[in-house]
Order: structure tokens, then C-alpha cells, then sequence
């Protein structure tokens, strides 16, 4: 008996050490890399890896997976160094109510840097939600490569990868830069729907100041080179830029509302207060009569949606298209609009594929387009049709040919040329095209035309120019062609 007694003893011991043993690694896994440096992380204004997932989730819905996880190096001395979680916490959670999963990079474990056990963690968050069918979110705060791991690193990023692409159009995916991301890290993000960074503590280059001074003899800043600046104005590589971790944990939150799931689910419907049949008398007057007067698209879009909220994106690259999120009925749905404030809202590079990605997504996603058009065409010069201008229009003519969610159309003011073809024309399918009073549906501009038109006797351009405008500056002609559903009030 005296022995079945100490068995039993042995064994609880036994069990209780395990048990504290367990507890301990698990209290390693949340302290990260230390105080200290949390206390670094803190001081520069970011948050860590455990604190941007708790804002991003609902309360307490997160559940991680991996935590004991530990790289199984051993070069250059690693195997005495080991950091439980191994730089990534991953899981999943819910937002607004719904399945989402996160991945967050712990810049204070090894920098955020990227092993064989770190990728195999992110990989598996991502074969599960498309397993489940639920959007992917990855916060990114990682100095790169483990370099201690050579190509186990290396083959790590090439798997997450491979995931992107297979998880394109079938689950949203979403990307925060929040501290740096280099070399071939920044190739998850570009492969995701969107991209957000954080002003002044956030960096996506492929090559460093240090290796580009190096080549090239340029000195540049990391802000000046991969800045939030540069790639939400010039390069187009992130969709937006917020001021703090807070502000884009929230925004994140915000653009999921108007996503489903994933490609087997409709888009997202939320109750409104606000009529559908609702009338807006300051539409009739807001678009000038005067097509070289310009005014704020967003305007217009802000009256016609619900409650007047939209979520734009890529505000600031190719600022003469307008693209976002917003309701209508309650239903989710994305707006194509060129903008009459810039360049008079005129067809370039930048543009077309901004608004093709963005067509090609909504698309995937079972998300309705509304397009507004008021396009006086294709930008012209040697810089835009040297650069490609033939190529890139055509993936926006592609897109909208393609897409066969449903496609309204409205032309608020001028359509010309090839440009009024791209845009949601009845040809491509558009499923329902209006256009408004103000409407001028032609090849081009009465000024060009009077001038082909009338050149071997230009007496009276005023009167020619009045003589184009009666036959052609008006929606009627598109109309009486059937090119037009309707013409309708604002």
C-alpha cells in the first residue's frame, strides 16, 4: 500500500512539474523578447506584437495557436538562444463578429526576423482560414531574413508566398506594415488586396539606404526610399497611410465591415436608417453645366450612398480616379469614379490600374460596381504612351469586360473616346447604364471635333462649335442608340 502511495505521490509531483514547466513557457511566449525591449517598441511610438492583436480583435474571441513553438537552429550559437513564440504570434479571432486570422510579427524576438518554425506558424494560419473561408490579416514589423538560418529562411518566405497567391480572390487578405519590412519580405504584402502603413515608423524597400548608397552612390533616407509618403503618392504600393498603430488597427477593422468572407459568400449587409428612395435635390445642381468647370466627385458619392460614408482607397496616388467602399441599401458595394478635380479626372497609367486591381477584387468578392463617369479621355504625351499607356488602359478595359457582378453605371458628365468605352460602357456588360441631364456622350470634345469636322471652312467656330454641341453634347444620341437604360434626375 505504502508503495502504491508514493507512486501516486511521484506522479503528482510529477504531473504538478509539467504543469509549472508549461506555465512557464507559456508566460515566456507572451513576454516576447523582454521588457526591455518592449520598452524599446514602446519608446518609438509602436506597440507590440500581443497589444496590436488585442485592439485589432473583438474582446477576448482571440485564440492563439503555436505558442510553445521554439527555431530548431543550431549555427552560430542559436541553439542557446531561444525565444518561445520565435518572433511571430499567430491565431485566430473575431472582428465585428466574425472568424479572422491574424498573424502579428514580434519585433523584440530576434527583430521580428523570419525563421524555418516562424513561417511554418504564418503558413498554417493561412491554410486554415481558406480551409474555414475567413480573411487573413498580417501585421508586419520584421527586420527580414534570419540570416543565421540561410535558405531554411529563405524557403520560408517562398511558402507564405505560394499561400498568397493561392488565397488570391478566394479569402480577403489584408497587410499592416508597422516597422520595417525589407528585402523579400515586402512580397507578402504586394501579393495581398491591401496594404496599409504607418506614417514615420513604418518601411517597405527591397534593397536598403545602406545597399543603394552602396550601387548606386544616391544617399536616401529609409523614409525618403520606402517611406509611407513615398508609396502612397508615388509608387502606389501601399493603399493607405494612418498616423498611429491604433488608428490603422481601427480602419482595418472598419474596411473588413464591408468585405464577406470569402469568395462563396455575398458581400456583407448592414441595416441602415438611411432610404433607399431617399431624393437629394443639391445632386441637380451640383455637377456644372459647364464641362470645363470642376468639381469633387466625392461629393457627389458622399449623397448618393448610405448615411454618406464611404472608405476610400489609395486616397493619395492617381488622386483623378476615385475608388472605395461604401453602402447602398445596406449593401456593400465598390465606386469607380474619375475626378473632375484632378487633371480633369482624365484616363492615365496610374490610374487605370489602380482602378482595374480594384475592379479585379470587387469582382472575386461577389462586391456590386457603381461607376461614375466623367472622363475626357486618355491622358496624352510621349511619357504616359512610351510608359505604357496602351497596356495598362486595357487592364482597366479588361477588368470591367470581365467582371460579372453587377455593374450600374452613371455618366455625370463628359465620356469621350476610348476612355467612355473603358468605363463601364453598355459594350463591356454593363448590366444598367444611366446617365444624367449634363451628360455628353462623343468621340471628343466639341473644340477637336469642330476642328476635323469644319476644317476646310472654319469661319465661324462659335457657330460650329454650337452646331456639335446641339447634335452631340447632350445624352440623347447614346440614348436613342439604346447605349443608355435611362436618363435620369440626380
Amino acid at each position: 500500500g505504502k508503495l502504491g502511495l508514493r507512486g501516486y505521490a511521484t506522479a503528482s509531483t510529477k504531473a504538478a512539474e509539467v504543469k509549472s514547466r508549461i506555465e512557464a513557457k507559456r508566460q515566456a511566449a507572451v513576454a516576447g523578447g523582454g521588457e526591455k525591449r518592449i520598452a524599446v517598441q514602446h519608446g518609438k511610438g509602436k506597440l507590440t506584437a500581443r497589444e496590436r492583436i488585442e485592439l485589432l480583435v473583438d474582446p477576448n474571441t482571440f485564440r492563439e495557436y503555436d505558442a510553445f513553438v521554439e527555431h530548431q537552429c543550431t549555427d552560430f550559437g542559436m541553439s542557446e538562444q531561444k525565444i518561445t513564440g520565435d518572433g511571430v504570434v499567430t491565431g485566430v479571432g473575431k472582428i465585428n463578429g466574425r472568424t479572422t486570422f491574424v498573424f502579428s510579427q514580434d519585433f523584440t524576438a530576434f527583430g521580428g526576423s523570419l525563421s524555418r518554425t516562424f513561417a511554418q506558424k504564418v503558413c498554417k494560419i493561412m491554410d486554415r482560414a481558406m480551409q474555414a473561408g475567413a480573411p487573413v490579416i498580417g501585421l508586419n514589423d520584421s527586420g527580414g531574413a534570419r540570416i543565421q538560418e540561410g535558405v531554411d529562411s529563405l524557403a520560408g518566405y517562398a511558402e507564405i508566398f505560394k499561400r498568397n497567391v493561392l488565397a488570391s480572390g478566394v479569402v480577403p487578405q489584408v497587410s499592416l506594415i508597422m516597422g520595417p519590412c525589407a528585402g523579400g519580405a515586402v512580397y507578402s504584402p504586394a501579393l495581398t488586396d491591401f496594404t496599409f502603413m504607418v506614417r514615420n515608423t513604418s518601411y517597405l524597400f527591397v534593397t536598403g539606404p545602406d545597399v543603394v548608397k552602396a550601387v548606386t552612390n544616391e544617399s536616401v533616407t529609409q523614409e525618403e526610399l520606402g517611406g509611407a509618403g513615398p508609396h502612397t503618392k508615388k509608387s502606389g504600393v501601399a493603399h493607405d497611410a494612418f498616423d498611429n498603430d491604433v488608428v490603422a488597427l481601427a480602419r482595418t477593422r472598419e474596411l473588413l465591415s464591408y468585405l464577406p468572407q470569402s469568395n462563396r459568400e455575398p458581400a456583407a449587409l448592414r441595416y441602415t436608417a438611411d432610404p433607399v428612395d431617399r431624393a437629394d435635390a443639391a445632386l441637380d445642381t451640383l455637377v456644372p453645366t459647364d464641362s470645363h468647370q470642376a468639381y469633387d466627385i466625392k461629393d457627389v458619392v458622399a449623397r448618393i450612398v448610405d448615411d454618406g460614408r464611404f472608405f476610400e482607397i489609395m486616397p493619395e496616388f492617381a488622386r483623378n480616379i476615385f475608388i472605395g467602399f461604401a453602402r447602398m441599401g445596406g449593401q456593400s458595394v465598390g465606386v469607380v469614379g474619375n475626378q473632375p478635380l484632378v487633371s480633369s479626372g482624365v484616363l492615365d497609367i496610374d490610374a487605370s490600374v489602380k482602378a482595374a486591381r480594384f475592379v479585379r477584387f470587387c469582382d472575386a468578392f461577389n462586391i456590386p460596381l457603381v461607376t461614375f463617369v466623367d472622363v475626357p479621355g486618355f491622358l496624352p504625351g510621349t511619357q504616359q504612351e512610351h510608359n505604357g499607356i496602351i497596356r495598362e488602359g486595357a487592364k482597366l478595359l479588361y477588368a470591367y469586360a470581365e467582371a460579372t457582378v453587377p455593374k450600374i453605371a452613371v455618366t455625370t458628365r463628359k465620356a469621350y473616346g476610348g476612355a467612355q468605352c473603358v468605363m463601364s460602357s453598355k459594350q463591356l456588360r454593363g448590366d444598367v447604364n444611366f446617365a444624367w441631364p449634363t451628360a455628353e456622350l462623343a468621340v471628343m470634345g466639341a473644340k477637336g471635333a469642330v476642328e476635323i469636322l469644319w476644317r476646310k471652312d472654319l469661319s465661324d467656330r462659335a457657330k460650329a462649335e454650337e452646331e456639335y454641341n446641339r447634335l452631340f453634347a447632350n445624352p440623347l444620341p447614346a440614348a436613342q442608340r439604346g447605349y443608355l437604360d435611362d436618363i435620369i434626375q440626380p
